[in-house]
């Protein structure tokens, strides 16, 4: 099955992608499941959860949260309440665990997206080797080599933060059972049952978003 586990939303300061808008996308880009992460906030993931009960897709959605820890970010998925910012990776990891969540690592040699820069010594359930996000492929390149080194599971992303973008970079997952839910989706994560695929998303989509993000953060920085 193929999941996009690194989604944004308008929940996202640097996302304008609606629940539905993302929801359509991820159907129309052939995926089999999303994974809604926005920075900080479960909000978005509960809020695309509940829609897509509402609108009888069958789309399997996981509600997830890109939690900005003290050296860099962390996804957590499968979870249904925040975790603090700012702790330390470790920690961070340890309230991940308590809340029953898979933790992934995604970008961690992308600097300018808060890469934590190292996988050594973590416990976690994977380590995202494909965000289609990044410009070059030197970022996505040393993930992957730092990943075999450690034999940690490989996954793949899109960090989309517009919904067009939702599925340019997934997670093949192997689940046999055709009647799965998100608890066998989980679970196969950290059984490691995972490959990371798709391509990168085109460098003007990516440039247009970043252009789009300060400027909502100039915004919500002088209140309007």
């Amino acid at each position: 099955m193929r999941f996009d586990l690194h989604v944004h939303s308008c929940f996202s300061k640097d996302s304008n992608a609606s629940i539905d808008s993302i929801l359509m996308h991820a159907k129309k880009n052939g995926l089999d499941g999303i994974a809604v992460c926005d920075h900080d906030t479960i909000e978005g993931g509960i809020a695309c959860v509940k829609r897509a009960k509402e609108i009888g897709t069958d789309l399997i959605v996981i509600s997830g949260v890109e939690v900005t820890s003290s050296k860099g970010h962390i996804l957590v998925i499968g979870i249904k309440e925040d975790i603090e910012p700012q702790l330390s990776p470790e920690k961070t990891i340890e309230r991940a665990r308590e809340l029953g969540g898979v933790v992934i690592i995604p970008h961690p040699f992308k600097v300018s997206s808060h890469g934590i820069g190292y996988v050594e010594g973590l416990d976690i359930d994977g380590v995202e080797v494909l965000n289609s996000r990044c410009l070059d492929n030197s970022s996505n390149n040393k993930a992957k080599k730092a990943a075999e080194s450690q034999n940690i599971p490989q996954v793949g992303g899109s960090d989309a933060h517009t919904p067009q973008m939702v599925g340019q970079a997934y997670t093949e997952i192997n689940v046999e059972d055709k009647n799965i839910d998100t608890n066998d989706i989980l679970m196969a994560i950290r059984q490691g049952k995972v490959r990371a695929g798709g391509k990168k998303t085109p460098k003007i989509a990516v440039i247009k978003q970043i252009f789009f993000g300060f400027g909502r953060k100039i915004l919500g920085n002088l209140g309007i």
